[in-house]
């Protein structure tokens, strides 16, 4: 049997086995270990979701290296035709000139479809963004810097043959739930192949992720083009799900699949909908 006594120190059991012995559990200590799980589950969820915010944050002061790719099933106004784009990409910090900056190179090798029949296959453009880290805003992050793309394309289909010169900004907001920002960037050709048409491009990024467990999270993050030359755009809007995998104590591998729909979009060429995909391993060098 047992009796529930109230003591100075706490209410108490007292267990009265056959043995005749006798067993105090004082409930203020059981309710103080509860508190201790509880509070140790929190941290670690809230621990979780900053280390998979810093995996996804683009303005995470890490060596980055990225494979990314988008698959183009189908392009507006060109039947039974695709397209794909594999971006090799990196990021490199660094200190130059007592500035914190971000200095991120995109090269692309590409299929695309040529006319009137069969595709070439071959080097995009090369993209040179160099991103100068702002004073934070409140927990907003601000970055902003020069853009360079150089005509290394090795055929007329897969680049602009000019040499272009611009600027990118970029916003990011963690929050405790997932990741807010967006990056805008514009670039316009200033030399290169006479006969090839002028560039004024206009990208616009949004970037929400939305943190769920175990490294998972869901994220959306298409973006808009705008080509101001020839006035032909496309707005597309993606949901996709990626995991964040710790690796060892200095390499972070996060993987990734995002289906995009194209809501808006004018001209031909424009992507009907396509799967960005691909893989991001970050160093953590010198810590």
């Amino acid at each position: 049997m047992f009796v529930l006594t109230n003591v100075a120190a706490g209410p108490t059991i007292t267990l009265w086995p056959c043995v005749g012995a006798t067993m105090p559990l004082r409930f203020s200590t059981f309710l103080l270990a509860v508190a201790a799980v509880c509070c140790w589950s929190i941290a670690a969820t809230a621990q979780e979701h900053a280390d998979v915010n810093e995996a996804n944050n683009p303005l995470t002061p890490k060596i980055t290296v990225n494979f990314h790719d988008y698959y183009v099933p189908e392009l507006t106004d060109l039947d039974d035709r695709y397209a794909n784009q594999f971006l090799l990409r990196g990021l490199i910090p660094s200190d130059l000139f007592g500035a914190p900056q971000l200095f991120r190179f995109t090269l692309p090798v590409a299929s695309a479809p040529e006319f009137p029949d069969g595709y070439v296959t071959g080097l995009g453009d090369l993209t040179l963004m160099d991103l100068f880290v702002l004073p934070k805003v409140g927990d907003v992050t601000l970055a902003a810097g020069p853009i360079l793309v150089v005509p290394t394309a090795t055929d007329d289909v897969l680049g602009a043959g000019k040499w272009q010169a611009g600027a990118a900004g970029i916003a990011i907001a963690p929050q405790h739930w997932g990741l807010l920002g967006g990056l805008v960037t514009y670039q316009h050709s200033f030399a290169g192949n006479s006969d090839r048409e002028d560039v004024s491009l206009l990208t616009l990024q949004p970037i929400v992720n939305f943190n769920l467990s175990d490294g998972w999270y869901v994220r959306s993050s298409a973006i808009w083009n705008f080509d101001i030359e020839s006035g032909n755009y496309s707005i597309p809007v993606g949901l996709g799900l990626g995991k964040v995998i710790p690796v060892n104590d200095k390499v972070t591998m996060n993987a990734f699949a995002e289906p995009q729909y194209t809501l808006f979009s004018h001209g031909a060429g424009q992507p009907e909908w396509q799967i960005f995909a691909g893989v991001n391993f970050q160093f953590a060098i010198g810590r």
